[in-house]
């Protein structure tokens, strides 16, 4: 029998397990220090809890709401159904397949979906005897009028009176309406309109005014949501879908939901269906690897925006117990024991502040729940439920931030001279040349692996090389910090000392410049990225009409005709700036010398046809030659390749004599006569000129059948014109004949009006409330860029990035008054005066706010810089072409980041005592 293998050794000869229970015992006694330090210095551990325990409570109420707003099968069948049975959507006009609870659904091969509407009779001949339905129409679109303004809202045409759809809503005030001119409104739409139980609301298309006659919740909308009886007036006819919900005698059962696939009905019962042919798992979006990479990224981040803003309380803490640590490495405790007290003040602190915030957050959580449903989800929570894995996790992270806070100064006192802890003198440890040179190589790795992301358009790469050019500036801040100091001796007193203190204390300092720096380069290269792409969104955008031109349309549901140009320039005079109105026609199908060879599903469209020599010569495929592409550049038969941005709002065909010219085009008088000439000879007016040769234009119109599919192409060779104008985009204007010979006939959409000025909104919503009044009309107006406004998210990014600031400081300055006590009464023993020691304060700020903002705006320029040349360069070799991004400054954001180290240094100075009791120095 061979004898027992001996037991393993480690390098100090001490068997492994008992070095593992020796380390769990130092871990006990370490973890009873650090108990015993929190509650001595209350101060500090109340500054680490509170920004362990803040952002904890946000996660925490995040995920606590989030949970709470995912409805379970069982909460959303519930919610859908109410009181009925099911849920029948007629699809097809034959079989279909359904996933297991009817969400999903689709007809069988060469089954056409169901355009006819269904009526009860119809619906009630499917279902079993006994079987009662009743309407729900979602997505009802109703238009109120609020003053001068037309405010749209999303409704629900049901009979709340009739038991079976009672369960879809809330009744919270009055009853629910039932005649044609009431209407039910929930809060938010309350609060829209401005109005209360019993008032009238006037709708925009200037019909019966409506009388609120109660206050009705759906909880899958809290939005602004309308509810109408059955009977209501429509003011445009309704949109959206239909579903009917079934009182069945004896239920759903696996046939008959069969038997209603099989006529092209979907069921949505509460038990699945016995025979799914939707698999719901393919057809439900679920988190990809790169949205799961990028929110640990950007967790990331904000880890260690937590742990830089945690780290100097840890530094001085630290610091203030050198004399204690001293004395356990004099009692035989080695460098391990020396780190693992300090890493225990995180572990314990961690701990604490995730407790104190997971209470907090899940109490928050369900006490403001109501308010979160109203304002952020804006939809009825299911069950109180908390979550656990999610809580797990961030407790986890939470502990993580503490220990990760605590980790350089743990190695600092690890690495403290042992007799000058004992003597209470301060020596700050050796500054390594590792550092700045780590921290240049992590800078330089993370803007490259970032410009490698934004190039292939790999968002974790480009995150990843963020995190990475963050922590190499966080390294290198140190040794900046120290270069600045050196400077100092040329300033007067309190700076001199400031700068002095943060080199002495680099420790405490650099973390705290980091987490501002952080902040404030996050901000602006945010703010570039928004400034930049609100710049190239402008650049591409091509005007649809003349600057400052109004376009009237009318809705595509109205039947009735449009009102005269007389009665529209009538109101245009009162409401607008002096402008020449115009009647607007477009293109449609012609009547057939056979009525019944024409249906009103018939679509007609005309477009000029590019002649053989206009045509591009190349093919999709050639385009991965980068020669091939630079060629098409050059090439003008290209052009349309080379399109892209944004259109404003315009008509892409016409027909009129000349009359709408100048509305449409904005040209010079002597070009639109010219092109007033062709058209009244039967030609036509192009805007690219490509499409003219010789003088001459060819057009071709297609007919399409709805029902049968077929189509029938007609071409007519007419005289041409060439007329660009002030506007963007390509358009086609027929004259009648023209249109004639293409077998097309012409009815009005609208009117054009060529201002002399710009409209203000107020003018235009003046114009548009008097023109409801007499038919269902819409008004653009072109105002020459796309209606995008970032300044409230470069506002919100300063904000953000200046509390940050400003907290940072102020953790900093007080830290470092607390640490500079014994300076402060030296300085008072010389003589200093006490304003001295506001000002000192306030350099300490200006030190830590200052050079953390100037270092984040150099760094969130130079990582916009980067971000947006690499995309600039995939740009350049993409194809079609697309527009690069300029390089936009965010003033804004930048004027705000460079008055937050004021405000900072102005409130150290407002908040710091001028006087100090006069202590006595030991070193």
């Amino acid at each position: 029998m061979p004898p027992p293998a001996p037991a393993r050794e480690t390098d100090g000869g001490r068997p492994r397990p008992r070095r593992v229970v020796a380390a769990l015992r130092s871990w006990r006694v370490a973890l009873r220090i650090a108990r015993r330090e929190a509650g001595r210095a209350r101060g500090r551990t109340a500054l680490v809890l509170a920004m362990i325990t803040l952002p904890v409570l946000a996660l925490a109420f995040a995920a606590v709401s989030y949970d709470m707003s995912q409805l379970t099968r069982a909460e959303q069948i519930d919610r859908q159904l109410g009181t009925a049975d099911a849920e029948l959507h007629w699809l097809a006009d034959g079989p279909l397949v359904q996933d297991a609870w009817g969400d999903n659904g689709y007809p069988r091969e060469g089954v056409r979906h169901r355009s006819r509407p269904v009526t009860a009779a119809e619906l009630t001949a499917q279902l079993p005897a006994g079987s009662r339905v009743g309407e729900v129409r979602w997505w009802v679109t109703f238009e109120a009028r609020v003053g001068n303004r037309r405010v749209s809202f999303d409704g629900r045409q049901l009979d709340l009176a009739d038991p079976l759809l009672r369960g879809q809503a809330r009744q919270l005030a009055g009853r629910p309406p039932t005649a044609a001119d009431e209407i039910g409104l929930n809060r938010a739409a309350l609060r829209r309109l401005h109005v209360r139980p019993g008032d009238r609301v006037t709708p925009a298309d200037g019909s019966g005014d409506r009388t609120v006659v109660g206050v009705v919740e759906f909880p899958d909308t809290l939005g602004p949501m309308v509810t109408l009886p059955p009977t209501a007036p429509m003011p445009v006819e309704p949109q959206g879908e239909t579903r009917w919900l079934a009182d069945l005698p004896d239920g759903v059962d696996p046939g008959l939901t069969d038997r209603l696939n099989a006529r092209g009905i979907t069921v949505v019962a509460r038990t699945p269906a016995p025979h799914p042919g939707v698999d719901a798992g393919l057809l439900n979006a679920s988190v990809s690897a790169e949205d799961a990479s990028n929110a640990v990224l950007i967790g990331g981040l904000g880890l260690l925006e937590v742990v830089l803003l945690v780290g100097p309380a840890f530094a001085v803490g630290v610091r203030r117990r050198r004399r204690d640590l001293a004395l356990v490495a004099v009692a035989g405790g080695d460098a391990a024991h020396l780190r693992r007290i300090v890493l225990a003040d995180g572990v314990v602190l961690g701990c604490a502040g995730a407790a104190a915030g997971l209470a907090l957050g899940v109490v928050a959580a369900i006490a403001a729940r109501p308010l979160t449903e109203e304002y952020v989800f804006q939809a009825r929570f299911g069950a109180y439920r908390i979550f656990p894995a999610a809580l797990a996790a961030i407790a986890a992270v939470a502990v993580l931030a503490g220990v990760l806070a605590a980790l350089a100064p743990a190695w600092t006192a690890a690495r403290q001279d042992v007799v000058a802890g004992l003597a209470g003198r301060r020596t700050s440890p050796p500054h390594r040349r590792r550092w700045p040179l780590l921290g240049a190589a992590l800078t330089a790795g993370g803007a490259a692996v970032a410009a490698l992301g934004a190039s292939r358009s790999v968002t974790p790469v480009l995150f990843a090389g963020l995190v990475l050019g963050e922590l190499g500036l966080v390294f290198a801040t140190p040794t900046l910090v120290g270069l600045l100091a050196r400077a100092g001796r040329w300033l007067p007193l309190a700076p001199r000392v400031a700068l002095r203190d943060a080199s002495r204390n680099r420790a405490s300092a650099a973390p705290a410049i980091s987490a501002v720096m952080a902040a404030v380069a996050g901000s602006v290269a945010l703010g570039v990225y928004v400034a930049s792409d609100d710049a190239r969104t402008t650049a591409t955008y091509r005007p649809g009409l003349p600057y400052g031109h109004v376009l009237v349309v009318g809705s595509d549901t109205a039947t009735g005709p449009l009102p005269p140009v007389a009665r529209v320039a009538e109101v245009a005079s009162a409401e607008l700036p002096p402008s020449a109105v115009t009647r607007i026609d477009a293109p449609t199908c012609s009547a057939p010398a056979t009525p019944a060879a024409t249906t009103v599903e018939d679509w007609c469209e005309v477009q000029a046809e590019l002649p053989p020599g206009q045509i591009c010569p190349y093919e999709a495929g050639q385009l991965r030659d980068a020669a091939v592409r630079l060629r098409i550049r050059a090439d003008p038969r290209c052009v349309e390749w080379l399109s892209g941005g944004y259109n404003g709002y315009s008509l892409s065909s016409v027909v009129d004599d000349g009359e709408a010219l100048a509305g449409l085009t904005g040209a010079a008088p002597q070009e639109i006569a010219a092109a007033r000439r062709v058209l009244r000879a039967g030609g036509a007016v192009v805007t690219d000129p490509r499409y003219v040769l010789d003088g001459r234009v060819t057009l071709t119109a297609t007919r399409t059948r709805d029902e049968s599919g077929s189509t029938r192409t007609v071409r007519a060779t007419v005289p041409g014109y060439v007329l660009r104008g002030e506007t963007g985009v390509d358009q086609l204007v027929l004259s009648h004949a023209a249109a004639a010979r293409v077998g097309l006939a012409a009815y009005q959409v609208g009117f054009v009006l060529a201002t002399d000025a710009v409209p203000t909104p107020d003018q235009q919503d003046r114009f548009d409330a008097e023109l409801r009044r007499l038919a269902p009309l819409r008004v653009v107006v072109e105002r020459g860029r796309p209606d995008t406004d970032q300044r409230p998210i470069l506002l919100l990014l300063a904000i953000v990035s200046g509390l940050i600031t400003v907290g940072a400081a102020a953790v900093a300055t007080g830290l470092a008054a607390a640490e500079g006590r014994a300076d402060l009464s030296t300085l008072a023993a010389v003589g200093a005066s006490p304003r001295v020691r506001r000002v000192l304060s306030l350099c300490q700020a200006g030190v830590i706010a200052g050079l953390g903002s100037a270092l984040g705006i150099a760094a969130g320029l130079g990582t916009a810089l980067i971000v947006l040349a690499a995309t600039n360069r995939r740009y350049a070799e993409a194809w079609p072409v697309q527009e690069p991004y300029p390089v936009v400054v965010p003033w804004l954001t930048l004027g705000v980041l460079v008055v937050v180290p004021l405000v900072a240094m102005l409130g150290a100075g407002l908040f710091t005592r001028s006087r100090l009791a006069v202590e006595r120095r030991l070193d």
